[in-house]
């Protein structure tokens, strides 16, 4: 069966105290509309739906982004969770499949609820996502005749015995599209808000001899996100379970609850993490690579055995082969260490090659930036690179060369090379103390003056 995913995008969150839409806001790096179109991803949907409102031409950036191919219809009116779905309608014309509604400010569905809820849908015309709750608050609730799910009540409009239901309503729906648009249609706002509920679309289905029922989740899939402070706590839910799951597959922390993880961080078994390391998007760290403490991560790839930091930053287009040393106060971009590359202290590598075994000395700098251009630097293998060597790019260290300490380094070194790039040294005995002598005497006669 076909798929199409509508997520609900139109929120202003005004809760949040930012121009920023609601779904926008970031969880691991990563807005909360991509969490749930990510979910949706193992669906395999054939069409995308995004229902923006506030912020609409951000929203659609974004939703974009994440995938190109995404469609983007605008509610103009906040008029009702009924009304934002039914705006898909014409997006969805001629398709002939199941439409499963989403929340662009519900971050955490999981992809096998989402796969259980496709499941129902083959004995079941309306499927709902609902939860068990302990305190169910002003949550909507589930009248339910044993499997059959009968109607959902909005809390406002519940009866005192409805009000004491546990098992609530997510929000998340599925149905075919073509029902689903129809039972839209016959959704009034009759009610204490004045809005046009999608929840009322399941006693319309009972009414006309469907069939509902309700797959059931954990709370925390749920968890809405409409303030600063959800929004925290959404991210600490979120830290805790990816932590608990790379554990789970065989990665070591030192000390977990200090690791700040990506929403696409990938670690492999036998990999150490030791306590504040940072991880932005678009990590991979390989099996039995080491991760020192307080370093920082985006955009790179560390491959099996490297070892980077303490305090040393990759950035993106880091690659790291096997084996490499990436120490402390070293920082790496748009650059490759080829296997056995050492770069261990206080050193700049941007837009550069390294080779095999090459050792890059304290200090060493890439000067890859003329203003307006960047430029690169490719060292050979097993080269040495004196320490406080600036290598100004484009520039190319051959095979096993070597530059002295302190050079400036403009033309490219040949293979075996020694290249020395230094000013003349000059020295004047005595010199020193006569000049400290004539400044002590300047600074003496100063203080007097200003007595």
């Amino acid at each position: 069966m076909s798929i199409a995913l509508i997520v609900l995008a139109a929120g202003k969150g005004t809760r949040m105290q930012s121009d920023l839409p609601k779904v926008l806001h970031r969880i691991a790096h990563a807005p909360m509309l991509w969490h749930a179109m990510r979910a949706g991803s193992v669906l395999e949907p054939e069409h995308r739906i995004v229902v923006a409102g506030h912020g609409a031409d951000l929203v659609e950036a974004s939703a974009k982004e994440f995938d190109p191919e995404t469609k983007v219809v605008l509610q103009t009116e906040q008029l009702g969770t009924a009304h934002a779905v039914a705006q898909a309608k014409p997006a969805l014309e001629g398709f002939d499949g199941d439409a499963i509604v989403l929340y662009g400010d519900t971050p955490f569905i999981r992809e096998e609820t989402l796969e259980a809820m496709a499941a129902a849908r083959s004995e079941h015309d309306v499927v709902v996502l609902g939860f068990k709750a302990n305190d169910p608050g002003r949550y909507g609730r589930l009248v339910t005749d044993g499997e059959e799910l009968m109607r959902i009540v909005e809390f406002k409009d519940a009866s005192p015995q409805e009000r004491n239901i546990t098992l609530c309503n997510s929000g998340v729906i599925a149905a075919n599209s073509d029902i689903l648009f129809e039972l839209i249609d016959s959704v009034e706002n009759k009610n204490a808000s004045g809005e046009y509920y999608l929840t009322d679309i399941v006693a319309i289905a009972r009414a006309r001899g469907l069939s509902a029922t309700v797959v059931r989740c954990d709370q925390a899939e749920t968890l809405g996100v409409n303030s600063r402070t959800e929004l925290s706590a959404a991210e600490a839910l979120f830290q805790t379970k990816a932590r608990a799951d790379l554990m789970e597959n065989g990665v070591s922390f030192l000390a977990p609850d200090s690791v700040y993880l990506a929403w696409d961080t990938v670690i492999g078994r036998d990999a150490e993490i030791e306590q504040n390391v940072v991880f932005g998007p678009d990590v991979t760290v390989e099996s039995g690579a080491r991760i020192r403490a307080f370093s920082h991560l985006e955009g790179a790839h560390v491959s099996r055995g490297a070892i980077v930091g303490p305090y040393a930053r990759l950035r993106p287009g880091a690659e790291l082969a096997e084996n490499t040393h990436v120490g402390n106060f070293v920082e790496i971009k748009n650059a490759q260490l080829r296997e056995g590359a050492k770069a261990n202290h206080l050193t700049y590598i941007g837009d550069a090659e390294i080779g095999e075994k090459t050792n890059i000395g304290a200090g060493t700098i890439t000067c890859n930036y003329d203003g307006v251009f960047k430029h690169k630097t490719i060292v050979g293998k097993q080269a040495f690179i004196g320490s406080n060597t600036m290598l100004v790019a484009p520039v190319t260290i051959g095979n096993d060369a070597m530059t002295g300490s302190g050079s400036v380094i403009t033309e490219d070194v040949p293979d075996g090379a020694l290249a020395l790039g230094r000013a003349k040294q000059m020295t004047k005995p005595g010199f020193a103390t006569k000049l400290f002598a004539m400044l002590r005497a300047k600074k003496a006669k100063k203080l007097a003056q200003n007595d």
